[in-house]
């Protein structure tokens, strides 16, 4: 074997428990992890949340890409939800280096602060993600790096998509766009942050900084097991962002309604759960008085 490779985990859903006083909770959509291995060493893109679902990563790894040397851990955005299985991940592979942009290790700095931490993961998973923390080290201002001085690496910084500093990471030899939660698989895009005209239009231009790679490969942040990585998940990617924001400029006005349309639109996307979240943070957003 002289050339890249890739292959795909997908962290299965996993319960969380809801943060606000009584019961409730839901399923965390599934998340992607990508290995990209030559014959002797590996790249790794994003981790899971939980403490079990980095064992079943790590798990893998051992069994798709035997005996190599993870060399890198490279993260795509500050949500924690993708690198808070990376204290298990460097116990197992300790020559494992995580790296990120400089603007992801900030995002990343803040969902470690215990008031963040513990409000957005903390009381949605409790006991279940390991401590303490790892965090990623900043990348050179090129955002390149190269797996055994051969492979190039590039980090490509697209500005909000779900999130504020999202990236790619973006491996020329394989045509191979791994995409964080810029795009999503068939699962319910996260709009909770995107929860303006602006930000959602700022999230179609990031997809659209993808496509001018010319990807062969896409793969989405959270998608379902057992979806093709292709590119067409750029295309349904923005038209989920264009439908949500339609839905809002009609009669829609509550969470309910949202909900409604945008699950007869999307009748097979997974975790409506994500939908709610998304359709509050718009609401709550058109409730702030203009400045």
């Amino acid at each position: 074997m002289s050339e890249l490779r890739s292959a795909v985990y997908i962290a299965p859903p996993v319960p969380f428990r809801s943060p606000g006083k009584g019961s409730g909770g839901g399923l965390w959509s599934p998340i992607s992890c990508t290995l990209i291995y030559s014959a002797t060493e590996a790249v790794l893109v994003d981790t899971p949340i939980t403490i079990q679902q980095t064992q079943g990563l790590i798990a893998w790894i051992e069994r798709i890409a035997p005996k190599r040397k993870l060399a890198y851990i490279y993260i795509t955005h500050g949500h924690g939800d993708h690198f808070f299985g990376l204290p298990l991940l460097v116990q197992r592979f300790p020559e494992a280096k995580p790296v990120a942009t400089a603007a992801t290790l900030r995002h990343m700095e803040q969902q470690i602060e215990a008031k963040n931490f513990e409000a957005q993961w903390g009381s949605r998973f409790p006991g279940e993600i390991e401590l303490p923390f790892v965090l990623a080290q900043a990348l050179p201002s090129s955002n390149k790096f190269t797996l055994q001085n051969k492979w190039l690496f590039q980090a490509v910084e697209v500005g909000h998509s779900d999130t504020y500093d999202s990236t790619a990471l973006w491996v020329p030899d394989l045509r191979l766009a791994v995409c964080g939660d810029i795009v999503y698989g068939q699962v319910h895009q996260m709009l909770f942050e995107a929860n303006t005209a602006a930000k959602r239009e700022e999230w179609i231009r990031a997809v659209e900084n993808i496509e001018a790679l010319d990807p062969l490969y896409v793969v989405p942040g959270h998608c379902q097991e057992g979806e093709i990585m292709g590119r067409w998940h750029l295309t349904n990617t923005k038209q989920y962002i264009r439908d949500f924001g339609k839905v809002l400029e009609g009669k829609s006005n509550s969470t309910r309604d949202i909900v409604e349309a945008m699950t007869k639109l999307y009748p097979d996307r997974y975790n409506t759960g994500a939908l709610i979240m998304s359709a509050m943070g718009a609401i709550q957003a058109a409730k702030k008085p203009r400045i």
